[in-house]
């Protein structure tokens, strides 16, 4: 009998084993990692991003680990020497693998984007910038991580990719909500426009009312579930470096002296220029026959006129294209209607910190502070801006009176409208540009991990199991014993 009971015992006891049911229990989604050069026209940063394996509809909810300033100049300065573009790289390179675990490193997507200045190497000398891409390409596959690739990114996608991180840091496609504990796409989603002030070229950047007209100008996005149409475009040569330099093409064309005033340049500041200088870039467009021949050094004299300064300015701008069109810009570029608030940064913002303007400020009170710096002498200025990069400081009268021309002029801001600009450089802790876009719209194409997966049991019935298997068992001994 005591036999028997043992048996029994051990029948009941794998019974309830096998009715205790097993499930699929899902591990935490890993971290994944991805970097993005920036190879701009005066200088090149690298970013890495941090997102969870586990995205949401398909688009990472990605963060900023990393922000590296490469040393020396943008890539498309090394025309004559590519090997340094590549060389120039790995500091930031090294700097990557520090905040990157080991056994990650292998698997992360790493991606170069050069912008408008290797657009203008590429027209220049279109060998010159394969072999600088070559030389950077070598150097990020020297390293232990996924390269993808460096490639020129097109102006329209600068400018979208920009319009992407604004709009994703400032939470207009998808927020996190505590109370449903999950992602939430806003019902009213505050869509903001982008506006993006380069050394070689500008961008702008917004959702219009309608759809866009003109396809050269429209993209279209799926993040987060939700698909965007937008209207971007990029004005090559209207960055703010090829502006001064086509500001003082024009003012040396219409002087007949190697000594030509300036009216942007505070008034006892000299500088000089190689007629050369002129020839070489596309912007200035060295074949024009206005433009003197030779090698001739010119002196530039600062004249600090401020009416004059934007007067000259104008002049870059060929307003009389777009005829009485209100769908257009200049050039003949066609835009929509402005829409919304809008973000402006790079250069932008860099100019407008330098004039102390807080956020909000009236066109008014802007203008006259620009109309204050442009007549203040050399000596003020750099007696009272010690700190400022003496190559910088003369020029910011000119910079800020291309912004406001650029802005009001040919983007069509008013007095109105003006207020919903806001110059910002960083959201949160995250830098404001075209590469945290780009990873996000990349990381619709990097296939999502799934997440890991084990057989197991509820813990609250695998106790309870464990409890009857252990009375069962003392039961059986106490049968047996008696």
């Amino acid at each position: 009998s005591a036999i028997v009971g043992a048996l029994v015992a051990l029948c009941i006891i794998s019974l309830v084993l096998s009715l205790v049911r097993v499930e699929d229990v899902t591990l935490p989604p890993t971290v994944k990692y991805g970097m993005v050069f920036d190879a701009g026209s005066s200088h090149t940063s690298l970013f890495v991003y941090e997102w969870d394996s586990d995205k949401e509809n398909n688009t990472g909810v990605v963060s900023q680990t990393l922000s590296c300033d490469v040393q020396g100049q943008g890539i498309s300065s090394y025309a004559n020497n590519p090997p340094e573009a590549g060389n120039s790289l790995r500091e930031c390179l090294d700097k990557a693998l520090q905040v990157v675990p080991a056994e990650k490193q292998r698997d992360v997507p790493a991606y170069l984007g050069a912008t408008a200045g290797m657009r203008l190497l590429r027209e220049q000398n279109s060998s010159a910038a394969e072999q600088v891409l070559a030389e950077v390409a070598k150097t990020v596959q020297e390293y232990p991580v996924a390269f993808k690739g460096a490639r020129i990114l097109t102006g329209e996608e600068e400018g979208a990719y920009g319009w992407i991180t604004i709009n994703y840091l400032l939470d207009s496609f998808t927020k996190y909500s505590p109370k449903a504990h999950r992602w939430l796409h806003p019902e009213a989603a505050n869509i903001f426009g982008a506006l993006d002030l380069g050394g070689a070229s500008t961008q702008i950047t917004f959702m219009p009312e309608g759809s866009v007209l003109s396809q050269k100008e429209a993209f279209e996005f799926t993040l987060y579930g939700h698909s965007y149409n937008i209207y971007t475009h990029s004005y090559l040569c209207y960055g703010q470096d090829e502006m001064l330099k086509r500001l003082v093409k024009e003012l040396i064309v219409s002087s007949p002296s190697t000594r030509v005033h300036h009216p942007c340049y505070p008034k006892g500041y000299n500088e000089t220029v190689s007629l050369s200088s002129f020839h070489a870039s596309p912007c200035t467009d060295g074949s024009d026959p206005r433009l003197p021949l030779g090698d001739s050094i010119i002196t530039l004299e600062g004249r600090g006129n401020a009416s004059g300064c934007l007067t000259a300015l104008r002049k870059l701008f060929n307003f009389s294209a777009c005829g009485q069109s209100q769908d257009c810009t200049f050039d003949g570029v066609y835009q929509p209607p402005l829409r919304g608030q809008f973000i402006a940064f790079s250069a932008f913002y860099y100019n407008f910190k330098f004039l102390n303007l807080t956020e909000g400020q009236p066109l008014a009170v802007v203008r006259e502070a620009i109309e204050g710096l442009c007549t203040r002498s050399w000596e003020d200025l750099s007696s009272r801006y010690p700190k400022e990069n003496p190559k910088r400081l003369p020029k910011y009268c000119a910079n800020a009176n291309y912004i406001l021309t650029l802005l009001l002029d040919a983007y069509k801001f008013n007095e109105s409208s003006w207020k919903n600009i806001f110059f910002q450089m960083k959201v949160g802790n995250a830098d404001v540009g075209w590469t945290l876009g780009y990873m996000l719209n990349l990381t619709n194409t990097v296939p999502p991990q799934a997440p890991a997966r084990l057989k197991g049991h509820r813990p609250s019935l695998w106790a309870a199991a464990i409890t009857f298997v252990i009375l069962t068992l003392i039961l059986g001994l106490t049968a047996l014993l008696l």
